[in-house]
């Protein structure tokens, strides 16, 4: 289905899409026609580590790239349960360090919104640049499913369950300790040096405790944090086109990076 749609969500937004390779690691190229900032945009697709692909967050990726006027690069990465951790991480942290010799921004899904963060992290330890600016949509930070959100909304977020959430957070993490800030990066060492973070989520989103106490842990390391709670909505709501907030939502987001990354 993905697939079918690409040509009609390109020619909607106005990109064009290339498989380019960076490190070794395969990647989609989305290019607005009107090429308008010389940064780039790392895009991790979400999916719970276990399923989906560039392709499939087009709906989200293209329009960020029209209203940016930016190229995103988005890593197809390796999937639990045949390649658990750390091969997302590694993956889209090679092509990482293919971007940071640049400024660039970060963004991520759910999923990719875990490996945003641990990329990050990665690179501080490794004495990389950081991104610019940085935006997550309901991010997966913490894939022990702690939280109060993750019950009461479940069943009440018509995109993902609690059971769902647990059994690819065991695909992912395989015999590794779930704790672990490159698993579980909500538990990862912030500080004031993290790009400005939008963070998206809605008041059913499963993992909502998890994007609150998020922004909470990077509000105490001193990074600028804006937390949008959407009435109603749910995990990963700015995927449905046709929802009026979704389009709001990615335009907060775009305007955003577009703000940051000008020196705002």
């Amino acid at each position: 289905m993905a697939n079918a749609e690409a040509p009609r969500i390109c020619q909607e937004h106005g990109v064009k899409l290339d498989e380019v390779t960076l490190g070794g690691v395969r990647c989609l190229d989305v290019c607005p026609t009107a090429l308008r900032v010389d940064w780039p945009i790392l895009y991790g697709f979400g999916g719970g580590m276990v399923e989906g692909s560039p392709i499939e967050d087009l709906p989200i990726i293209a329009p960020i790239s029209a209203l940016t006027g930016a190229r995103v690069i988005v890593p197809d990465y390796r999937l639990a349960p045949e390649h658990p951790w750390p091969a997302a991480l590694d993956d889209g942290f090679t092509v990482y360090q293919v971007l940071a010799d640049r400024t660039f921004a970060i963004v991520g899904e759910s999923a990719g919104g875990n490996l945003s963060l641990a990329w990050m992290l990665k690179a501080k330890a490794e004495g990389l640049r950081l991104p610019g600016a940085a935006a997550l949509l309901s991010p997966w930070c913490d894939p022990s499913n702690a939280g109060d959100s993750l019950t009461f909304n479940d069943g009440r977020d018509p995109t993902l369950t609690r059971r769902n959430s647990d059994i690819a957070a065991g695909y992912y993490a395989g015999t590794n300790n779930m704790d672990q800030p490159l698993i579980s990066p909500i538990n990862g060492m912030f500080d004031s040096g993290f790009p400005p973070v939008l963070i998206s989520t809605g008041t059913r989103d499963l993992l909502l405790s998890q994007a609150v106490r998020l922004a909470q842990r990077l509000r105490d390391s001193g990074a600028r944090v804006d937390v949008q709670v959407w009435e109603g909505l749910w995990h990963v709501f700015e995927w449905y086109e046709d929802l009026p907030e979704a389009q709001q939502s990615i335009r907060q987001i775009a305007d955003h990076l577009t703000r940051v990354m000008a020196g705002d």
